[in-house]
């Protein structure tokens, strides 16, 4: 039975590597376009979705790293909250980032090209992030780990990201509201300031446990 136990919960961190394996594979390629396409097309939005993915990829490499040592509980508490503070950090920094670019570009009244590419994959990432949420929290709370849990939550807050990325581009591509995409970039700087802080304390969800 004690056996049993312990292929099961191998069996979940398998999966979880499986998770984080396709979320930086995933998030590298998005990245990577997102920030060319951003350039290109002059958008802060595109620009800062595509630094989010990067973001995703550091934590993802991060929870790696922690079930690489899940056998060990007290290693497993220092690298989870120590995942935290880093993805904390980076989200801080995007959050103030997004912020000056949008007010620049809002202040100059800069229009941005029409991304066609942009809205491509911002519907794909739309498809692709809410499935692979749910996957996580799933894993997370089989596994009881908080840090998985806040992967999750990032993985969901991508999902938002996504949303608010797209109308901002069709309203620009649409009706050519050029004040969309700085305001899009503004919409996001509170989600991803809030992430960051908590992040920084340390602070994890108390859905962790399964139920």
């Amino acid at each position: 039975m004690n056996e049993g136990a312990v292929l099961t919960r191998m069996d979940i961190v398998r999966r979880g590597r499986r998770l984080e394996y396709f979320t930086i594979a995933w998030n590298s390629v998005e990245g990577l376009l997102a920030v060319t396409m951003g350039i290109i097309a002059g958008s802060i939005s595109l620009v800062g979705f595509g630094l989010d993915s990067f973001i995703e990829v550091t934590s993802g490499s991060v929870l790696l790293w922690r079930m690489s040592v899940d056998a060990d509980a007290q290693r497993r508490e220092q690298n989870e909250k120590r995942a935290l503070r880093i993805v904390g950090f980076c989200f801080c920094t995007l959050a103030a980032y997004v912020a000056y670019e949008s007010g620049v570009d809002l202040i100059s009244k800069r229009a941005p090209e029409h991304s066609l590419p942009g809205i491509i994959l911002a519907c794909a990432s739309l498809v692709a992030m809410p499935l692979l949420w749910r996957a996580k929290r799933s894993v997370g709370r089989a596994m009881g780990s908080a840090a998985m849990h806040a992967d999750a939550k990032q993985t969901e807050f991508c999902t938002y990201l996504s949303a608010i990325l797209l109308g901002g581009l069709l309203l620009n591509a649409l009706f050519s509201l050029w004040w969309a995409d700085p305001v899009a970039g503004l919409v996001m700087v509170p989600i991803i300031a809030k992430e960051g802080v908590e992040g920084l304390r340390g602070k994890v969800c108390n859905d962790c446990s399964g139920s």
